[in-house]
Parts: C-alpha cells; sequence; structure tokens
C-alpha cells in the first residue's frame, strides 16, 4: 500500500493524477476518489491510498494545469511501482527521498510531458 498526498493543487489536478494512478492500477475494491474542498482559509491537501499490483495498465501523457507536489509513502518495490506509473503520464522530477528499514518516501515535482 501506498500513500499518496499531493499539495499546492487544484482539485481537478489531484483527480487528474488520482485518476492516472487508479487506471494504472485497477482493481475490484477501488474506492471512490471523491474530492472534497477544504475550507477556504486551509491549504488543500489530497490524499489517496494506491495497492499497485504487478500488471500495470500503460497510460499516455497527460495534462495538469499547474505543476503538482507528490509524496509517495509505502514499500520500496511499490513506491517504485507508482513512480514508474507517474512517469508514463507526466514529467517527473525527483526532489527528495527518505529510506527506512521496510519504507521509503519520495517527493516528486509532476508536469505537463512536452
Amino acid at each position: 500500500m501506498v500513500t499518496v498526498s499531493l499539495t499546492g493543487t487544484s482539485k481537478e489536478d489531484a483527480a487528474t493524477v488520482f485518476g492516472i494512478l487508479q487506471e494504472a492500477f485497477p482493481t475490484d475494491n477501488s474506492r471512490d476518489a471523491s474530492l472534497q474542498e477544504p475550507p477556504s482559509d486551509h491549504p488543500a491537501v489530497w490524499t489517496g491510498e494506491f495497492e499497485p499490483t504487478q500488471e500495470r495498465v500503460p497510460t499516455g501523457p497527460t495534462p495538469l494545469g499547474a505543476p503538482v507536489t507528490a509524496t509517495l509513502q509505502g514499500g520500496y518495490a511499490a513506491v517504485d511501482r507508482l513512480c514508474e506509473a507517474l512517469g508514463d503520464s507526466f514529467a517527473v522530477q525527483e526532489k527528495g527521498t527518505a529510506s527506512g528499514d521496510q519504507e521509503k518516501e519520495v517527493e516528486l515535482q509532476l508536469g505537463t510531458k512536452q
């Protein structure tokens, strides 16, 4: 399981990123990814959980309205699989990583592929 947190983005761009991950890793137990607007005086952090499978459905380049900061946290192989899926659809720049015994955290900047 990988927790994905998106910051500095609109509800529409968050839905786009989560939609790509749901498309890349379809499961029978997909949760409704309905996003709710936070109160206007609070910055939005959009969070979703994804269980990457061995089989991944390829996705193509997908536009974003603005750059998105994504933080992925989970097991090493699972985080790597989500990073690969995001790289199929977006320009990905790794901003930082933190590693532990069983998990790692990766911060990415996602943008529209040129």
